[in-house]
C-alpha cells in the first residue's frame, strides 16, 4: 500500500497509508492528523484541509483548477506557492511518499 507523510504543526511526522483515489483530506482525517478537518466534506469551500506540498514533490501534482485556486485565494490563510487543498488532491501510487505540511492556522 502507498503512503503519504504529513508534517503536523508541531513538527511531528505521521506516515499515513492510503488507497488509490482517496483524497489527501480523507487520508488525513481518517488518520486523525491534527489540523486536517475538512469541515465542508471535500467540497472545496472551507480550506480546513489546507496543506503545503514539499517543494521536491510540488511538480508531482497537477496545477489547482480554478475552483481550488479561488478557494485558496479567498478562503485560506497563509497561502504559499505550494499551497493545496487536501480535498482536491487525489492520491495514487504515483504519489507514494508525498510529503505535505499542515498549513499554519
Amino acid at each position: 500500500m502507498s503512503s503519504v507523510i504529513f508534517v503536523e504543526r508541531d513538527g511531528s511526522r505521521r506516515v499515513v497509508e492510503f488507497a488509490d483515489g482517496e483524497s489527501l483530506m480523507q487520508a488525513g482525517t481518517r488518520a486523525g492528523v491534527d489540523g486536517i478537518i475538512g469541515e465542508c466534506g471535500g467540497s472545496c469551500m472551507c480550506a480546513t484541509c489546507h496543506v503545503y506540498v514539499a517543494e521536491d514533490d510540488d511538480g508531482k501534482l497537477p496545477e489547482p483548477d480554478s475552483m481550488e485556486a479561488d478557494a485558496l485565494e479567498f478562503t485560506a490563510l497563509n497561502v504559499r506557492p505550494t499551497s493545496r487543498l487536501g480535498c482536491q488532491v487525489k492520491l495514487s501510487a504515483a504519489l507514494d511518499g508525498l510529503t505535505v505540511t499542515v498549513a499554519e492556522a
